[in-house]
């Protein structure tokens, strides 16, 4: 085992451990099923990361006959060449170079545009795969959106249409730190494309992915910190109500 570098397996197998911790805490919940849909999604990273780093060998076949063909272009055209006695041959020759010289100027344009074809191609599937992890991050937000601390204070100010809130002090503070816990574990999946893979298009949605998982951890955050000062302004007041009542 390194500690260099990000284990996928590593991370699969936390995800599935997460999983579990929330069915057993929240059986059949909401919750456990993105927890699930979390977890096929790292197995899923791991096949397409593999996928990506397979090289493609006819692509490179094809720039290898493209570079070999703009030789032969240039050999034969070198070959064809005779030097010129009239002034009417000079004009016939630099026809024939302006011509050479297209040639290999569209020659060179299909090279650079097959050299770069691999890198388009792994780069595509690569943003593909990150998109669909924004996607699940947004996802996992929504299920803690209503998750308000405010009810543990009072339950008056709720309306007909207020989500249903059921859970106490301790579950809801665990089920936002399950939150946490799965938005980190996006980041680590986002993070595994570009180990191995130098693309700026790919590194940029990376970090936007990562960005984004903090932002909405950060927000998590202060929804159990406020349930944590909630109890201890309880804890408080009874403290008081005892003393007064000695």
């Amino acid at each position: 085992m390194t500690y260099l570098a990000l284990d996928a397996a590593a991370i699969i197998a936390t995800g599935a451990r997460l999983s579990t911790r929330i069915d057993e805490r929240f059986e059949n919940s909401g919750l456990f099923k993105v927890s699930r849909e979390l977890l096929a999604v790292a197995r899923d990273t791991t096949e397409t990361i593999e996928h990506i780093r397979r090289p493609r060998w006819w692509i490179r076949a094809g720039v290898a006959l493209a570079l070999l063909a703009m030789v032969a272009v240039a050999i034969v055209l070198a070959a064809s060449a005779s030097a010129p006695s009239s002034q009417l041959e000079w004009f016939a020759l630099l026809q024939i170079i302006e011509s050479a010289i297209n040639d290999l100027i569209f020659l060179g344009i299909a090279v650079f545009f097959l050299s770069s074809l691999e890198t388009r191609i792994k780069r595509r599937a690569a943003l593909r795969a990150l998109h669909q992890l924004r996607s699940l991050a947004h996802v996992i937000d929504m299920h803690q959106l209503t998750k308000d601390p405010e009810q543990l204070l009072s339950a008056d100010g709720a309306t007909a249409s207020s989500p249903e809130r059921t859970l106490n002090r301790f579950e809801l503070s665990r089920y936002l730190d399950y939150c946490t816990e799965m938005l980190a574990i996006i980041s680590k999946l986002a993070a595994l494309y570009v180990q191995d893979m130098d693309d700026p298009q790919v590194l940029g949605a990376v970090n936007d992915i990562q960005n984004l998982t903090t932002g909405l951890s950060s927000n998590i955050w202060q929804k159990i910190v406020l349930i944590d000062s909630i109890d201890e302004r309880k804890h408080r007041a009874i403290a008081n109500e005892n003393a007064t009542g000695r």
